[in-house]
């Protein structure tokens, strides 16, 4: 073991540069404004179901793929989040018993619904989150059931209305260049992994959205079903931003949505 080190670093004819990772994961739809294909699986009751979610998945995987590889960018696997629901700090029962309500909007999607529905939107991120309920100034957002009990949120707004608005994805990418250097062996070593991590996946994201729920039932928060009015009012939201997305994606747009639905 060496009992000194010393203090200079060595001499480099280079300046050091930081390695760039070779594989990462986002959340497809914050890259909308790169294309609105990113965007599909955030667009409002398009897919409400986690069997829905992964037909729509399968029928935009191949557009998706394209986009990527023009990058140089290869898709691993994809796995969803929780669907989407509303909290609310008073019991609500259609549309209307938002207008005016102070609404979490922390993406282009949550702005905009607020803009249909007539709520007033005020922009929070997840860490500042609790803060803003504690002190009202939010008294509404949309998100999972994790993010609800994450935050605890059932410590300021003891409603929850289980929408299943929409089913966002996080995709797991990799370098295409560094994946095609791999031998054989590992390379289908990894595919493999990346197979099973994609079934694993979507098999836990479903088990765990019925915990999130339970989790914050024990903790006081009602669970409720939305009614028929509030429902077929969200889907009406939900039409309208659909429409805005096939008018942006365009004719590739219109054939994803068109294999989805014959799916």
């Amino acid at each position: 073991m060496p009992t000194h080190r010393s203090s200079r670093r060595p001499k480099s004819s280079a300046p050091c540069k930081a390695a760039r990772p070779q594989a990462g994961e986002i959340l497809l739809a914050n890259y909308a404004n790169e294309n609105p294909i990113y965007a599909l699986d955030g667009v409002p009751f398009l897919a409400t179901t986690y069997p829905e979610a992964r037909k729509l998945y399968d029928a935009s995987k191949p557009a998706m793929e394209k986009l990527l590889a023009a990058q140089g960018i290869k898709v691993l696997f994809v796995v969803p989040w929780a669907p989407q629901g509303i909290y609310s700090k008073k019991e609500i029962s259609s549309v209307a018993d938002l207008r005016g309500i102070k609404w979490r909007a922390y993406s282009p999607a949550t702005a905009k619904i607020a803009e249909l529905i007539g709520a007033q939107p005020v922009q929070i991120q997840q860490a500042e989150l609790s803060a803003a309920m504690a002190t009202g100034v939010i008294e509404s957002y949309m998100s999972s059931g994790s993010t609800g009990y994450d935050t605890k949120t059932y410590e300021h707004i003891k409603n929850f209305y289980d929408t299943q608005a929409w089913i966002p994805k996080n995709a797991i990418l990799v370098n295409a260049k560094s994946f095609d250097a791999l031998d054989p062996a590992t390379k289908a070593a990894v595919t493999k992994a990346a197979a099973d991590a994609e079934v694993r996946g979507w098999k836990v994201a479903q088990e765990k959205n019925d915990e999130y729920k339970r989790l914050l039932a024990e903790r006081g928060m009602k669970v409720h079903k939305p009614s028929p009015k509030l429902d077929t009012d969200m889907r009406q939201v939900g039409g309208i931003m659909q429409a805005d997305w096939l008018k942006a994606a365009g004719a590739d747009g219109a054939a994803i949505v068109d294999t989805y639905k014959k799916k």
